[in-house]
């Protein structure tokens, strides 16, 4: 792995990082993947609290999505122009604010407002986590730290439900459903006074200005994919979802053709002449397609098919959680003998793992001890930390210092809109199926399956190394 000087721009007490720094920027990691998943558990109470719509509640659980997705590329190149650890601050205050707005939220509109505010403020800090890492660490410390990314990431979304289902259950000062929001205010708050102690500043050496035309077609693009691929199966995908999806194709377009022709680009051409990050940017959209949509089938599966409460089958994502902690723990040592090879061996894993789910689940049916869905999520969960762990390093690995802001963005946009597109694609399969809640879940897991045999494919084109 290529070593990255950290800009001159880095104060001197904090040139040479501790550890913890990287607590401090994974915190701000955790709580906004956690957001993302947490409030799906909490649907039900809200709706009956605040009286909301069906489309209402869509656009809760949609409004921190898109603005997370729309965002993430122009606020990575925002942290390369005006500073990385300026931009972390700053979005971390709007999602801590934005959480206590959420938590208050006496409306649907005001709480999907909120929502929407927390996007924007996940958007401007998870890039630049990225973009810090891959400035200020070098050598083994780099790989250790991209990889407690991977694990940190991959916690908030495996863990997401069992923490909101146990905070609703525990109904702590009768908060409800509101505590999932509260608790990322006191944790938003200590990591937030920690920065200017323990984070240090880096920026792009010779930086211009911000590319506002690309960051209006980049914007709009993402937002053209993203919007419909999150509302249109809810609502049957009505005219204006194609239309909308037409749109982005035009709008991306263009955003390509000026980025060749900005003076100063959004995002810099040359990124995608390092093979490394080009492929791997693909590899991260398709595996974040496996990885959000079948929590939400499983999700399904557990409480549609099973009767299991959200509690109870937050539980059951116990084995995935403990598959995917030993697996991560040890993805780094692994990364050192097998390079790419960790993330095959990772995607080969989860389909196996949801083959055996698929096979397992059709056999149960809607009856028989949910205790033998257990291996499959094991299996599945440590395929998850081989490829979540290492991912960020092997795809930053050649980007130099002054893109890292923008790559950072770009790599987290892959991530978010794979997640998108997955939960649309396995969504249509989902629901299309016949034949129950188990056969609908192994349809949904035969996609997966497919889709991570594509990405053992690609990684081949990686550059081989370490």
């Amino acid at each position: 792995m290529t070593a990255v000087k950290a800009p001159e721009s880095a104060p001197a007490r904090v040139a040479v990082p501790g550890w913890g720094t990287l607590l401090v920027l994974l915190t701000g990691v955790f709580i906004t993947t956690l957001d993302f998943f947490i409030v799906n558990v909490a649907i039900p109470a809200t709706q009956r609290d605040l009286h909301a719509t069906p489309s209402q509640i869509q656009f809760v659980v949609a409004g921190f999505g898109v603005a997370l997705a729309a965002g993430l590329i122009t606020a990575g190149r925002l942290g390369d122009l005006y500073g990385r650890r300026r931009m972390f601050a700053l979005g971390l205050a709007v999602f801590t604010l934005a959480s206590a707005a959420c938590a208050e939220s006496s409306t649907a509109g005001a709480l999907i407002a909120g929502r929407v505010a927390q996007g924007i403020g996940a958007a401007l800090l998870m890039p630049q986590v990225l973009g810090i890492v891959n400035t200020v660490y070098t050598g083994p410390a780099r790989a250790k730290a991209f990889n407690a990314y991977g694990i940190a990431m991959g916690f908030g979304g495996v863990f997401g439900q069992l923490i909101g289902g146990v905070l609703i259950k525990a109904d702590v000062a009768g908060l409800g459903w509101r505590a999932i929001f509260w608790i990322n205010v006191p944790v938003g708050a200590a990591a937030l006074a920690l920065v200017p102690r323990l984070v240090p500043e880096s920026r792009a050496n010779g930086a211009a200005r911000l590319d506002l035309a690309g960051t209006v077609l980049a914007s709009l693009g993402l937002v053209a994919i993203v919007y419909p691929l999150v509302q249109g199966r809810e609502q049957g995908w009505p005219m204006w979802t194609w239309e909308c999806l037409g749109a982005a194709v035009v709008l991306l377009g263009a955003f390509a053709l000026h980025q060749r022709r900005a003076a100063a680009p959004l995002v810099a051409p040359a990124l995608f002449r390092h093979r490394s990050f080009g492929v791997g940017a693909v590899v991260a959209l398709l595996h974040s397609m496996t990885m959000g949509s079948f929590f939400l089938i499983l999700a399904l599966y557990l409480q549609m098919g099973r009767g299991l409460s959200a509690l109870e089958s937050g539980l059951i994502f116990l084995p995935l959680g403990l598959g995917y902690f030993v697996s991560s723990a040890r993805a780094g040592a692994v990364a050192e003998r097998l390079g790419r090879q960790t993330l095959a061996l990772g995607a080969l894993a989860m389909a196996v793992g949801y083959g055996v789910l698929a096979v397992t689940a059709t056999g149960l049916g809607q009856h028989g001890a949910v205790a033998w869905v257990i291996p499959g999520l094991v299996v599945a969960g440590a395929g998850m930390g081989l490829v979540m762990a290492p991912l960020p390093a092997l795809v930053l690995s050649r980007v130099d210092a002054e893109h890292a802001g923008a790559a950072s963005g770009v790599l987290s946009t892959a991530q978010q809109a794979g997640g998108a597109i997955g939960v649309a694609l396995v969504g249509v399969v989902f629901y299309g199926a016949h034949g129950g809640v188990p056969h609908a879940f192994a349809t949904g897991l035969d996609l997966l399956i497919v889709l991570n045999v594509l990405v053992v494919a690609l990684v081949q084109a990686l550059p081989k190394g370490r």
